[in-house]
């Protein structure tokens, strides 16, 4: 195993604006505060790896180099004796399976009644990011089908599927059947750079299958997602709102095309709305709701934040099934402490650092993502504030290439179905830390949030919406700036 530790000196908050120009500035950048989303030339000599020594530090002094399969499963460097005393418990919580209740380990029994995992490492394979199932491969390895109906929960999120809930589970405990299947077919589609160069995406199609208790609504709309990544949701959620809020742009003021804008969510701990940072429409609004939230969805353990299983009317054998061990004290499957644990665990997973980031066509590759306004979305930095959390988490100058606003992307990524304020073709803005490691931990190259994309040159070519000015300047470079480009961003 190779990783090391590094620390640089952390640096004040900025308001968005002064941010921005201070990011320029590091680039080797003329940028006005006024125009902070305008092109950027960068034809010029630029000298900013100088400039900007800490660039490898794509979590400020919590980064840790691996480049490695355990790359994205370290802690925080600096936490305190009981912080890695919480990691370690929340961790085995995270990766051990749960059980069918009643069962002798009475801390993780209740699996189900419905679930599409045993475990949280079922999904996200050492820390990383999940995968649609290969060609002949049976049923969803590590993704989930969204579903709802048109209308609005209580809450003002999506309203669920009257007999299938808000996701199909293909897992059963014994004695209630699975709710069904989804099968994906691919259609391919060729394509062709101005200079000559033949590529081809492959676009998928959804469908419901070997449904146990009847069909769907004829409304229902499906939403595909992978299990993304884990390292860094700390440091995400930390990020001050007003810094996120501060950087959207919702009617374009500008005029650079691109008009991102918060998520505001049901936060079940406060009882009220929240900006949303977590899940591939920012439908989250911390990692300890997304975390319980994953434990009910994905598994079917209730919690505090999320009291009652997932049963519809319609399913009368899951209304029927045991329930974990509960007590009058202990009224959820997934206890308040272990809850904690998880969402601490999941919270101080380190960022990888970055490699290879002084190479020429790295470099180039880093100009060209700037000219091409790619940064307009994927901030390159951006701070911290103090987290409650872990201290260690506090004030960092960070590199998650994410506003975390959600982004228009036209119609040939969209799901059609809402999310809060997400409309059926907005989507959270993913950080692209650790994205070149993705091969190395999880042994594949698929992207996007259905996994369509079979490498980053795809992954950027279906970009569309807001980010067709940034798609479609990709593909007037020649091939060896294409090709930069993609260094840059495997070396993140």
């Amino acid at each position: 195993m190779r990783f090391r530790l590094f620390a640089h000196h952390t640096r004040p908050v900025l308001p968005r604006p002064l941010l921005l120009a201070a990011s320029a500035a590091a680039f080797g950048l003329s940028l006005s505060v006024a125009s902070c989303h305008a092109d950027r030339d960068v034809t010029q000599p630029a000298d900013y790896l100088a400039a900007d020594p800490d660039e490898a530090l794509s979590g400020g002094t919590t980064t840790l180099f691996d480049d490695t399969r355990n790359a994205f499963n370290h802690g925080l460097p600096g936490m305190s004796d009981a912080g890695r005393d919480q990691f370690a418990t929340g961790n085995a919580f995270f990766r051990d399976a749960w059980v069918i209740a009643p069962a002798s380990t009475t801390a993780r029994d209740g699996l189900g009644p419905f679930f599409n995992a045993t475990s949280c490492a079922s999904c996200h394979q050492l820390d990383g990011r999940g995968r649609p199932p290969l060609p002949g491969e049976p049923g969803l390895t590590s993704m989930l089908v969204r579903l709802s109906v048109p209308g609005q929960n209580a809450h003002g999120g999506p309203a669920p599927d009257p007999t299938y809930g808000d996701q199909l589970a293909n897992g059963g405990i014994p004695g209630v059947a699975a709710e069904g299947d989804v099968t994906i077919t691919y259609t391919e589609e060729a394509g062709t750079y101005p200079d000559g160069t033949r590529y081809s995406l492959r676009r998928p199609a959804y469908a419901l299958t070997n449904l146990a208790y009847g069909a769907a609504a004829g409304t229902a709309m499906l939403s595909p997602r992978v299990a993304p990544q884990m390292a860094g949701m700390g440091l995400l959620e930390a990020i001050p709102e007003a810094t996120l809020v501060a950087g959207a742009d919702p009617y374009d003021l500008n005029g650079d095309g691109i008009s991102g804008r918060p998520n505001y969510v049901w936060d079940e701990g406060s009882a009220g709305r929240a900006i949303g940072r977590f899940g591939w429409k920012a439908n989250q609004p911390t990692v300890r709701q997304q975390v319980a939230g994953a434990f009910s969805g994905d598994m079917g353990i209730t919690s505090s934040l999320f009291p009652t299983e997932n049963c519809t009317s319609p399913q009368l054998d899951c209304q029927r099934a045991p329930t974990g061990n509960t007590s009058a004290q202990e009224p959820y499957e997934l206890q308040p402490i272990i809850l904690q644990k998880v969402a601490y665990y999941s919270a101080t997973l380190a960022v990888p650092g970055r490699r290879r980031w002084q190479d020429a066509a790295v470099v180039r590759g880093k100009q060209l993502f700037v000219r091409l306004n790619c940064s307009g979305c994927h901030w390159p930095k951006v701070q911290t504030g103090a987290s409650a959390l872990e201290p260690a988490l506090s004030y960092q100058t960070i590199r998650p290439y994410t506003d975390l606003l959600l982004h228009d992307m036209g119609p040939a990524l969209a799901d059609n179905r809402p999310d809060f304020e997400a409309t059926g073709q907005e989507w959270r803005t993913p950080p692209l830390w650790g994205i070149g490691l993705f091969q190395v931990v999880n042994r594949h190259t698929l992207y996007l949030h259905d996994g369509r994309a079979r490498n980053l040159e795809e992954a950027v070519l279906w970009h569309g919406g807001e980010a067709q000015r940034a798609r479609d300047a990709f593909t007037q470079l020649p091939a060896a700036d294409r090709a930069a480009v993609i260094r840059f961003l495997n070396s993140l």
